[in-house]
Formats: structure tokens, C-alpha cells, sequence
């Protein structure tokens, strides 16, 4: 079996730019390695106190106020402040004592390093003349040589107190840009996951509005048929029984067309699908199969089609809700006129509208709020209730045709 291809390791300096940019509050072992960099410091300090030409060799307290330069370094990332202060309480005194003045170097240089890569920048500028202050202050007073010679190499303070500033820029940078992307990468997970539900809700409600009207015509069309059967069997009226079993093999040929549509539309690439709208062309269709009368009055000029699509749904909808809720011999009137820039459209029942509301509890439907955002979807509105001047149900939508308007 071919094994799959390692990933090559990252060089010496991209492992050592990885170290200096992480974070040193949450850089992984932090306190192993710093207690292992503690002792190597001890180690170099032990070694030039040892060989050093300069200064003597230290005593006992020299010893003793060496290793309390070292030791500490162990909580330096931890307590950054306080290990630089306990640092210099035992640098101070062991110079004084003239010991061998480059011992305690290593250690002072990284504790002021540490510093420097976690302070602030003015914390640091005042720290760092505060030692450079007192350092010379101190050397100064052991002899004018030891003075000058701490002079001189005071720019090695310096460049350690630069270096850490510049590290800590450079950290925050490196955050700034990882937050950046971390937000840009949030962004494109909630806008996925937000078209993701735009678009089932637009399929849940493509296939409410197909399924729904057709299914709905097939139940009134076959309960004609049963009744015609039923009341009297002897003299068959077979010319209504036939016409109601060819509006049933239509209305499932019609539906079985649009449900090829709709799978060719989610099949589609692109954002939109690319597949064909429902327009009003097929209206005149709808209406007469479900009984209705219709009244088309959509003006010079051709509608958006976005506008089509949801005028059709929205007429197809209150048709299945009116031959669902109204009853038998329910009188269904539909109308769409283009007035003011605006498509209205009006579908008026005389059926009784509060059998609309006899639905079992466990089971709601949505062919109203379906509607509502079919409107929405345009940029327009829709009301639905029961008829103030008549009995019935009424469903008024207002579609504006501007493109600026559809889009809000």
C-alpha cells in the first residue's frame, strides 16, 4: 500500500520565526524550558566566574548572590516584573563586591530581554534607564575604570532592550493578522451556513407550492368522481366520471412536469440555479383547472421575471387554500393588474373562512407565511384574512417591479 506523502519539515528559520511570534504566555512547556534555560544561564555564569580575567573570584555571597541571578529565570515569562527586579536586587550587590563583573551578564541581558518582549514600550524606556541609571551609578563608585568599561559596553543594554521591543511589535502583528483571518474565516462559516438555510427554506417552499396545489386538485377532482358514482349508480354519468379522471391524469402530468423543473433548477449550477421561473403565462391554466375566473390586466412592457415567479406562486397557494378550506361550489375570483409601478395581485373567495383554521394543532400549515415570503423575496407585501365586505378569504400582494425596490 503507497504511503501517503509526508509533509516536509520546516527549516531552521521558520522554526525559529514560529518561537519568536508565539505568544510567551502560551507557548506549550514554557516552565520546562525556561528551568532548563535557567540552568544553562547558572552553567555560563559558573564558568565565568570561574575564568574570567577581570574582577575576582567570587566568595560565598558572591556564589550565593550569582546563582539568585539565575535562578530566577525560571518564572520569567510568569512573573516578568518581579524576576527582573529579584535579578537586579543580586546583580547590584555582587558588582559592588567587585566578583568577576561578566558572570552575571547572561542572565541580566535575558532577564531585561523578557522584559522588554512583554512590557510596554514606555515601561521599558523608563526601566531601561533606570538600570543603565543605577548600573553605572554603581560600576562608577567600585572604580573610574569599571566605570568607562561599563560605559562602553552599556550598547549592548541597549540593543537587548531594542530587540525585545521589536519582538513584541512583531507578536502583536502576527495576532492582529491571525485575528483578521480567524474573523474572515467566522464570516464565511455563517455566510455559508446562511445561504445553506436560505436555501432550504426556498426548496421546502418550491416544493409546498408544487406538491401542495397539485395534490389538493387531485382530492377535489377524485371526490367528484366518487359522487357522481354514489349518487346513482344506476344511471352512470359517465361523460362528468371521464372528465374528472382526465382533470386528474393532467393535473399529474402538470405536476410531474414542475417537479422535473424544480430537481433541474436545485441540480443547476450557480447561485440561482439556472433553470427556468414559473411566469404568468401558465396562469390561465391554473386558474381554469382549479375553477376559478381570472382577471389579467399586466400592462405594456415585460414584468422581472423574480416578480412572475412569486406573482404565480402566490396565486397557486390561495388556490389550493380556497378549494382546500372553502367547499364544494366555492366561487374563486383572481385578479393581477399592474398599477404604479407595482404588480397587484388579488385572490377573493366566497367560501366560509373560518373553516381555514379547522387544521389539527400537530400538523400547521405554511402556505400563508410561504406567501408572505414569496413577497418579501421581491421587495413587496402580502395580507391574507377573511373578507370584510362578503364571506370568504382574501389574499391582496403588492409586488413592486423596480429592480432597486425588489432587491431591498
Amino acid at each position: 500500500m503507497q504511503q501517503p506523502p509526508t509533509a516536509p519539515s520546516p527549516r531552521l528559520g521558520e522554526r525559529i520565526l514560529t518561537a519568536v511570534s508565539r505568544d510567551p504566555l502560551t507557548a506549550p512547556h514554557r516552565a520546562r524550558n525556561d528551568a532548563v534555560l535557567a540552568g544553562v544561564v547558572a552553567l555560563v555564569s559558573l564558568l565565568l566566574a570561574l575564568f574570567a580575567d577581570e574582577g575576582r573570584r567570587p566568595d560565598a555571597l558572591g556564589w550565593v548572590l550569582l546563582a539568585g541571578t539565575a535562578v530566577p529565570l525560571a518564572w520569567r515569562r510568569s512573573r516578568t516584573g518581579l524576576v527582573l527586579v529579584a535579578v537586579l536586587l543580586c546583580v547590584a550587590p555582587y558588582h559592588a563586591l567587585d566578583n568577576a563583573h561578566a558572570a552575571p551578564v547572561p542572565a541580566s541581558l535575558l532577564a531585561l530581554y523578557t522584559f522588554a518582549a512583554t512590557a510596554r514600550p514606555l515601561h521599558t524606556l523608563l526601566v531601561g534607564s533606570g538600570v543603565i541609571g543605577i548600573t553605572l551609578t554603581v560600576m562608577f563608585g567600585v572604580g573610574a575604570h569599571e566605570g568607562l568599561e561599563t560605559l562602553r559596553t552599556s550598547g549592548w543594554l541597549l540593543a537587548v532592550l531594542v530587540f525585545g521591543v521589536d519582538v513584541r511589535v512583531y507578536r502583536l502583528y502576527i495576532a492582529s493578522v491571525v485575528g483578521r483571518a480567524e474573523r474572515a474565516e467566522r464570516t464565511r462559516e455563517e455566510e455559508a451556513a446562511r445561504r445553506v438555510a436560505e436555501e432550504r427554506l426556498r426548496i421546502a417552499r418550491d416544493l409546498h407550492d408544487l406538491l401542495a396545489h397539485s395534490i389538493t386538485l387531485i382530492g377535489v377532482q377524485t371526490s367528484v368522481a366518487a359522487h357522481v358514482l354514489t349518487v346513482d349508480p344506476d344511471r352512470l354519468d359517465r361523460a362528468r366520471i371521464a372528465k374528472a379522471l382526465d382533470d386528474i391524469a393532467d393535473t399529474c402530468r402538470t405536476a410531474r412536469g414542475e417537479l422535473r423543473t424544480t430537481l433541474e433548477v436545485l441540480r443547476a449550477d450557480g447561485p440561482d440555479g439556472g433553470g427556468p421561473l414559473p411566469d404568468l403565462a401558465a396562469l390561465p391554466g391554473l386558474v381554469r383547472a382549479a375553477g376559478a375566473r381570472l382577471t389579467l390586466d399586466t400592462g405594456e412592457g415585460a414584468l422581472p421575471p423574480a416578480v412572475e415567479a412569486a406573482a404565480y406562486r402566490i396565486v397557486q397557494e390561495s388556490l389550493t387554500n380556497a378549494v382546500r378550506h372553502g367547499g364544494r361550489g366555492t366561487r374563486i375570483d383572481v385578479a393581477l393588474a399592474r398599477r404604479g409601478g407595482a404588480l397587484h395581485v388579488t385572490v377573493t373567495d366566497n367560501g366560509d373562512a373560518s373553516r381555514a383554521a379547522e387544521r389539527p394543532a400537530e400538523s400547521p400549515g405554511f402556505g400563508i407565511i410561504g406567501m408572505r415570503e414569496r413577497a418579501r423575496s421581491v421587495g413587496g407585501t402580502l395580507s391574507a384574512g377573511p373578507r370584510t365586505d362578503a364571506a370568504g378569504f382574501r389574499v391582496a400582494a403588492m409586488l413592486p417591479l423596480e429592480p432597486k425596490e425588489a432587491a431591498a
